[in-house]
């Protein structure tokens, strides 16, 4: 059976923000007044009309819940129970910074709630989102500091692509290149293959986020393979949000022909209901990939996790084991 190969691929998750993915449930238990059960967002054929509703109703029922760091280890127990279940055993997840403003709590002590919260068996590295146009008022001084905070993996750029890269970006960027974090920027989603251009060439990130737009230019994805640039794609939340109108025309398998490495994660699954199981099932039974292929997807995460080359090198042959058994 296809969902028990997906099951016992061990796999990993390397784009998801943690805010987007507190389960419903745990939400509904929480306030079943204000969350009832069977969302209309959560239906299999809804789509969010724009961006715009998708950020409100991650507002909505998020932020209620992200209110101190004790929430966040709540939060982040309930999540990371969820990977350990689905055989997922490396995460990258990012908090989003602002937040840190929004409830007085010091971004290290988020991360210190979230580590803490990790279980046996599961590697997480923890990122911290910002928007655009956040360098600016008091958020201007924590970003100047994050290379100093303990536990901190790297940064990342999200939010809709319609507002600009502001010319501060680059030069924190590099900085804390050096300081040794990884940096990633969400690209070619809501805009086209010139913004994963711009995140690669003028931001120097090896990760983009999202990244699925670049189709639209054979240079761009050239670019990316010469680079050696990944592509952390999230083929539900492409399809939920209206990027490509059905799984049909989504273009993962035209990028991977192309050279460019891709990962599979799940976005925000608080919004789009779904999990990394149902990933890989979608590539599986909507876009036609073999259980080799689904292989070398679980693959390609292994080969860009912060891990020591000995874990890598043993989930990559069970891996082998699976897909040639």
């Amino acid at each position: 059976m296809t969902r028990d190969f997906i099951q016992a691929l061990p796999k990993t998750e390397t784009h998801l923000h943690i805010e987007g993915a507190i389960p419903y449930e745990f939400l509904q238990a929480w306030r079943p007044d204000k969350y009832p059960a069977n969302p209309s967002f959560h239906a299999p054929d809804y789509r969010f009309p724009d961006f715009g509703t998708f950020e409100q109703t991650l507002l909505d029922h998020a932020l209620p819940w992200f209110d101190s760091a004790e929430h966040y280890h709540e939060g982040a127990k309930a999540i990371f129970a969820r990977h350990t279940a689905q055989n997922v055993r490396y995460v990258e997840t990012s908090f989003h910074l602002p937040v840190t403003q929004f409830i007085n709590v010091p971004g290290p002590e988020i991360i210190a709630a979230i580590r803490a919260a990790v279980p046996a068996g599961l590697e997480v590295r923890i990122f911290a989102g910002m928007l655009r146009s956040d360098h600016t008022g008091p958020l201007q001084a924590v970003i100047d500091d994050l290379e100093n905070w303990e536990g901190l993996a790297g940064v990342d750029l999200h939010g809709h692509e319609s507002f600009p890269t502001e010319p501060w970006t680059a030069g924190v960027w590099a900085r804390l290149r050096a300081a040794g974090k990884v940096t990633k920027c969400h690209a070619g989603e809501f805009d086209g293959a010139p913004r994963v251009e711009e995140a690669i060439e003028q931001l120097g990130v090896k990760r983009v986020q999202h990244g699925v737009r670049a189709i639209e230019d054979p240079a761009v994805l050239r670019l990316a393979h010469d680079l050696d640039v990944t592509f952390d794609v999230c083929p539900i939340s492409n399809i939920r949000l209206k990027v490509f109108p059905d799984y049909q025309a989504h273009p993962l398998r035209q990028i991977l022909a192309a050279g460019v490495r891709c990962t599979i994660s799940t976005d925000d699954p608080l919004c789009f209901n779904n999990s990394v199981n149902a990933e890989y099932l979608v590539l599986s039974e909507e876009m036609g990939f073999t259980r080799p292929e689904l292989g070398r997807m679980a693959e390609n995460g292994w080969q860009v996790a912060d891990v020591t080359p000995e874990f890598r090198a043993a989930n990559l042959r069970e891996i082998a084991k699976l897909t040639h058994e």
